[in-house]
């Protein structure tokens, strides 16, 4: 996972993965390669707001 990529920038690049899917748009070809990628931003967000909530936590 590219550490330089923002919340916002996985996030549109995960929307576009679930839109490609609900489209039926997903290319079985490359169907394993795109959940694997969706499970990876996926972590990536959750710990960024992890982050984020302790950061506020610690704050107060």
């Amino acid at each position: 996972m590219d550490t330089e990529m923002t919340y916002s920038q996985a996030l549109s690049e995960l929307e576009g993965i679930l839109k490609s899917f609900d489209s039926g748009e997903a290319d079985i070809d490359t169907l394993s390669a795109q959940v694997a990628r969706a499970t990876e931003l996926i972590t990536f967000c959750r710990e960024r707001l992890l982050k984020v909530e302790e950061e506020l936590k610690t704050s107060n």
